[in-house]
């Protein structure tokens, strides 16, 4: 496969985005394609349960949140073409049959957030003006300002903004609608225009604590639900509090964890008998302490909190099987695995997983005696399967995505640690012999693992053009207990640079590895990574790739949309931030920034962008000018995830690569203008 075949195949292929399950055994699956014209990609829906996919949803804008019952009925948000031919300002609200056509139920101004409904309760999360305190209201202050040509935004907490978007000018709440009435309409015949013109429901606002709704969770009778409020208090900005909220009106909502300075609390799932909940205890990663996360249990009654599986040494994503046994996905060294247990186990028993295969799982659904699950590798894009809940036998499910073959082969690579720690990584090898050109792909986060398929970041475009990529997990790696987490994290340029260097080394030593034709790419963190690289190994690597990257750690956690890293970021600055070795850089940077990156903002990128120019020891190319490149998305965020910018991407760093790398005058794009 030619470098441009492979980039056409990776981002025309469909894409399975998750899974939709009930106990009743139906499975849908969430996908995306490209639209006609190939510019951008839709969001549909497709019935996984058969031989093969039966697509559920039409038409050429993408289905939104969505959620199924347990009679096959799915609600979902999207867009469609109103009585006055155009496409509905905001996503409605539909729910489709397990046969029949698909109603409407309701119009919302801002659309819907989220959904999820149990028995006859649809619970959804919405986005409303301040002062609403019902639909009514909503949609006449809403209109009130639309006419009035307001743009502007009156915060009174923090973040503003969050990843890619910004936050306000309204609130996130939730609302509820009963669907006892709709019950007997769905047996009835309606023609088209009917079923547009919808059944309706009428939706209730819940009233929530004071704060920001960050996470919620629904109980399987309908009495009530968890949330997850953000709100500040001295010390922490983003602090938040754990609340239970009556649907039906029979008290006030109830505070069961308090907000903490150093901590956290997430939302994980109801027991199926809504008297337990699981919850995720996050430490916050600080000056003096590391990022942990530790499953826990919270009885609903008394208030009481316990420790799950406390001689694990994972970082879990659980779900209920029935009202004492737990399933659990988590990163296990560089692989995936799915665990099972007792929720009073000391730890669980692995039941698909491990060293023995080459998946990552995500996304479980509890289906009877089993759990569906998406399944993915550094070459295997994600697939849905289930899981047998005794047996552990994994088995297929129809798949409405596109199978890509990898190009090459896979292999593993070991190191050791200047601290004696075992380190490893994923090598992705051309067809043929070598010696190959290597590029080391450094992985975000910090807290991450090169486990799973991405399209980002996809070593297939780079195999096809005939370079090696090395895929190290050096510490802050998950899936390798918390003891690869401490060993760097108080040390962003410490452990995590001298383990990537140790796994690029044992690379090069290979037959088929080029020592002398390597460069080094990394995003986020990996983009820190890349930094931090350039300004500390002189000539080693013959270029530098630096996306959404971490530059001056002194004002990074000002800036982003997570203040929790702030003082962390600070402490280390004077040791471990990239900018103030910018004169030590000698090899051409590509740096890449998107103007809608909230999470690392622009003015990382700009900063970098301006040393290289008057710091670095790189020399000028013949022509007397600068051999950095910087590539500027305006309308991307912390992922480029715009078709013709994606490519743009793609063939831009293998330009830059190929010609620093391989000295080949490759050309830009020409649709870079």
């Amino acid at each position: 496969m030619t470098t441009n075949d492979a980039v056409t195949t990776l981002l025309d292929a469909r894409r399975l985005q998750g899974l939709l399950t009930n106990r009743s055994g139906r499975v849908i699956a969430q996908y995306s394609f490209l639209n006609s014209d190939g510019s951008s990609y839709l969001t549909h829906l497709a019935d996984i349960g058969g031989d093969s996919p039966r697509r559920l949803t039409r038409g050429d804008q993408s289905i939104g949140p969505a959620a199924i019952d347990e009679t096959g009925t799915i609600y979902f948000a999207a867009k469609r073409i109103g009585e006055d031919g155009k496409d509905a300002q905001s996503p409605s609200l539909w729910a489709l049959p397990e046969t029949g056509e698909a109603r409407k139920l309701a119009d919302h101004e801002g659309g819907f957030s989220r959904l999820d409904v149990k028995g006859q309760t649809l619970v959804a999360q919405l986005p409303v003006h301040t002062w609403a305190a019902d639909e009514d209201e909503h949609q006449e202050y809403s209109r009130e300002r639309r006419e009035a040509k307001v743009s502007g935004i009156l915060h009174s907490g923090f973040p503003l903004r969050r990843w890619d978007h910004d936050l306000g000018p309204g609130r996130e709440t939730l609302a509820i609608a009963d669907l006892n009435a709709l019950t007997a309409e769905f047996d009835e015949e309606l023609d088209e225009d009917d079923a547009q013109a919808g059944t309706g429901v009428t939706f209730r606002y819940l009233p929530l604590p004071a704060g920001r709704l960050v996470d919620w969770a629904l109980d399987e009778e309908a009495r009530f639900v968890l949330v997850q409020i953000e709100k500040p208090i001295p010390g922490q900005l983003e602090a938040s509090e754990i609340w239970q909220v009556d649907l039906h009106k029979h008290g006030a909502p109830r505070l069961l964890i308090e907000a903490a300075a150093d901590h956290a609390y997430g939302i994980e799932a109801i027991s199926p008998d809504g008297t337990r909940a699981l919850l995720t205890r996050e430490q916050f990663w600080t000056s003096t302490t590391n990022m942990s996360a530790a499953l826990m249990l919270l009885d609903l009654g008394t208030e009481s909190l316990s420790p799950v599986w406390p001689e694990a040494d994972h970082w879990f994503a659980p779900v209920w099987a029935d009202d004492s046994t737990i399933v659990a996905t988590a990163d296990d060294h560089g692989r995936g695995s799915v665990f099972i247990g007792d929720v009073d186990d000391e730890q669980p028993r692995r039941l698909v997983g491990g060293e023995s295969q080459k998946y990552a799982f995500a996304g479980l659904q509890v289906q009877g005696l089993a759990v569906v699950a998406t399944a993915s590798a550094i070459d295997v894009a994600p697939l849905p399967i289930a899981i047998d809940l005794v047996s552990g036998q994994i088995s297929e499910l129809a798949n409405p995505a596109s199978v890509i073959d990898g190009v090459g082969t896979l292999a593993e690579v070991a190191a050791v640690g200047d601290d004696g720690t075992a380190v490893r990584a994923w090598l992705a090898l051309p067809e043929g012999e070598g010696p190959f050109p290597l590029v080391v792909f450094a992985h975000g986060g910090p807290w991450g693992s090169w486990n799973s398929w991405t399209y980002r970041w996809n070593p297939g475009p780079f195999t096809a053009a005939g370079y090696a990529i090395l895929l190290p997990d050096p510490a802050i790696s998950t899936g390798y207990g918390q003891s690869m987490i401490d060993r760097g994290q108080q040390e962003l340029g410490g452990a995590p640079f001298t383990d990537i260097l140790a796994l690029t080394d044992a690379a090069i030593e290979r037959p088929d590895i080029d020592a002398e034709r390597t460069a080094l790419a990394g995003g986020s963190y990996g983009g820190y990574m890349a930094n931090w690289v350039a300004g500390h190994t002189g000539e080693r690597f013959r270029c530098i790739v630096t996306h959404a990257s971490l530059w001056n750690t002194t004002s990074m956690g000002r800036t982003t949309d997570n203040a929790s890293w702030d003082v962390a970021m600070r402490k280390q600055s004077s040791t471990y931030s990239p900018h103030l070795f910018a004169d030590r850089i000698e090899v051409p940077m590509l740096v890449i920034h998107g103007d809608k990156d909230y999470r690392v903002p622009i003015g990382q990128g700009q900063e970098l962008w301006y040393d290289l120019l008057t710091r670095s020891k790189t020399p000028l190319d013949a022509e007397g000018l600068t051999q950095h490149r910087f590539l500027y998305f305006p309308d991307e965020g912390h992922w480029i995830t715009g078709r013709g910018n994606a490519e743009v991407w793609y063939r831009t760093v293998l330009a830059f690569l190929d010609l620093h790398v391989l000295d080949i005058d490759a050309e830009r794009a020409r649709t870079l203008g």
